[in-house]
C-alpha cells in the first residue's frame, strides 16, 4: 500500500490570506490565494492540481492499455479542465473534460479512442472523482 502526502499552508484570511502547496517529495511547490482560485490572480488552485493529478493519472492509464495493446513507442499529451461551479450545495467541481492526444504508430483512431476509453474508467484519479463530478472524454491521434 502507498501513502502519498501534500500539505498547504495558509495565512491570513480566506479573501486577503496566501497560502503554499506542497507535494511530499518535493516535486512540487506553488502558491494560492483567494485571486487565484476564484478570479483569475496569480499561482495556483486546489482545482488546478486536480486537473494535474487526473490528466497525469489518465495518461499513465492510457500508456498501460496501448502498451497491453502492443503500442510500442507511444506518448499521450493530456489536457483536464476542471469546471468549478456554484451549486445549491456551494462551489464544487462539477465536471472534468480530459482531452488526449496521442501519437501511436500503426494505431488506428477507433482503436486508440475505445483505449482511451477503458483508460478513463480504470485511471485510479477518475474512479475517485466520478462519484461527484461527470467525466466527459475526448481522444484522438495526432495528425
Amino acid at each position: 500500500m502507498s501513502i502519498r502526502t501534500a500539505s498547504a499552508r495558509w495565512q491570513g484570511n480566506l479573501t486577503e490570506g496566501s497560502g503554499t502547496v506542497r507535494t511530499g517529495k518535493g516535486g512540487l511547490t506553488g502558491d494560492y490565494s483567494f485571486k487565484s482560485r476564484f478570479e483569475e490572480g496569480e499561482g495556483t488552485n486546489p482545482e488546478e492540481l486536480i486537473g494535474a493529478a487526473h490528466a497525469g493519472c489518465f495518461s499513465m492509464a492510457l500508456s498501460k492499455q496501448l502498451a497491453d495493446a502492443g503500442a510500442a513507442d507511444t506518448s499521450v499529451e493530456t489536457t483536464a479542465k476542471v469546471h468549478f461551479d456554484k451549486t445549491d450545495a456551494g462551489m464544487t467541481v462539477t465536471r472534468i473534460d480530459l482531452e488526449t492526444v496521442g501519437q501511436v504508430p500503426g494505431m488506428d483512431e477507433a482503436q486508440f479512442t475505445k483505449l482511451a476509453e477503458v483508460a478513463k474508467e480504470n485511471c485510479p484519479i477518475s474512479r475517485l472523482l466520478s462519484p461527484g463530478a461527470r467525466i466527459t472524454l475526448s481522444a484522438r491521434l495526432a495528425s
